[in-house]
């Protein structure tokens, strides 16, 4: 028995080899796009954000501010105009991404200690650079500000260390914990690589049924009395196995070569990443069991594959989502994955939390090998 389940393990693998175009997608689909999404994140953080001006005040005051802005660290000051319609044009062809509109009167109002009021105005067409020159301008503007009260009190006599403990009686320490730097790169270039490396493995699972029912050697496995449930099941081993061994690489040169942080146990990310395998095996398995051919059988695949990462909350929260579709998100395992990788390889969440992520794809590996095995027993 145990021979036969292994000379059906190396024929699958064989057969899986065999195919070469399902040989490239599985062995340097993940890794292509692991290197991809790193030259596209290595600059970490977003930094040079085109930024112009339109001072309509040209006081001291004013320059100073735009002197501050050209300084900041994550801005770039590309231009300044001589009039609204020009900084708008500007932001419409692309060449600006924050426009900041220094109004009449701006330095005699700081000079009297009233409210100064600056327009800023940004491209909201691009979300990431939207937020991150919203923070930006904020920094400069408090830093402004601060130095404005201060400079006040001290004119009305309060001594220098006084003024500004009075001014910043509440300092706020901003400290980020897990990705210190705010990395792009360490948040999102291993979930993409993985993403692709789950959809490269639901399509090759999606053969692991249809793909046997087509071929003449089926009647002749069947003709040898060996069990659908033998053969099936041996074959899955040999599939997952693959699936495990073309992740190795991926997580080598990210972890290793790319230095991605890794904080958890190498034997808890393979754990980890084996339940997620055998999850999405599952998934594939299933669609390959009721579909008429291995066209659809992919298509079967593909559908619940290629959205799955947008549902699992990776890059939106699930908690901002529409209440049936986080219900819908947590029966997929990509979601369980996704969430669970950024714990692990992020923070070490330890093993209570993992276990619960683990048994949870587990569960519904068992429900997607069960439905397959009654498709399977009444073909």
């Amino acid at each position: 028995m145990l021979r036969q389940c292994l000379a059906i393990m190396r024929r699958e693998v064989f057969y899986l080899w065999r195919d070469r175009g399902l040989r490239h997608i599985l062995l340097f689909g993940s890794l292509l796009g692991l290197m991809l999404f790193y030259a596209v994140y290595s600059a970490q953080v977003l930094k040079d954000i085109p930024t112009a001006v339109f001072d309509l005040d040209n006081s001291a005051a004013s320059r100073e501010l735009v002197d501050k802005i050209g300084k900041a660290e994550y801005l770039k000051l590309v231009a300044s105009t001589a009039s609204y319609d020009d900084l708008r044009e500007l932001i419409k062809q692309g060449k600006a991404v924050v426009g900041v509109v220094i109004p009449e009167n701006y330095g005699r109002n700081l000079a009297l200690g009233r409210q100064a009021r600056v327009l800023a105005v940004i491209d909201g067409s691009n979300m990431i650079y939207a937020t991150n020159a919203s923070a930006a301008l904020l920094t400069v503007t408090r830093t402004l500000s601060a130095q404005a009260g201060v400079s006040a009190l001290v004119a009305r006599g309060v001594q220098l260390q006084q003024a500004k403990d009075a001014y910043q009686a509440i300092d706020i320490s901003e400290e980020a914990w897990f990705n210190p730097a705010l990395n792009y790169a360490y948040f999102l270039v291993l979930a993409l690589a993985l993403n692709i490396w789950q959809q490269c493995c639901t399509l090759a699972a999606c053969l692991n049924v249809i793909g046997e029912r087509g071929m003449k050697s089926w009647l002749q496995i069947r003709a040898c009395g060996i069990s659908k449930f033998r053969f099936f099941a041996s074959k899955s081993i040999a599939q997952i196995f693959i699936f495990m061994a073309v992740v190795l690489p991926l997580y080598i040169l990210g972890f290793g070569a790319l230095k991605l942080p890794l904080n958890c146990s190498w034997a808890a990310l393979l754990l980890f990443t084996l339940a997620f395998a055998i999850a999405v095996h599952s998934i594939g398995t299933l669609a390959s069991s009721f579909a008429r051919n291995a066209v659809d059988a992919a298509r079967f695949g593909m559908i619940i594959a290629l959205p799955s990462f947008v549902l699992s909350g990776y890059t939106w929260p699930l908690e901002a989502m529409p209440v049936y579709l986080q219900k819908v998100a947590w029966i997929l395992p990509q979601t369980w994955f996704f969430q669970g990788i950024n714990y692990f390889a992020f923070k070490n969440a330890g093993w209570n939390l993992m276990a619960h992520y683990i048994l949870a794809m587990l569960a519904i590996a068992a429900v997607c090998y069960g439905a397959a095995a009654v498709f399977i027993a009444r073909s």
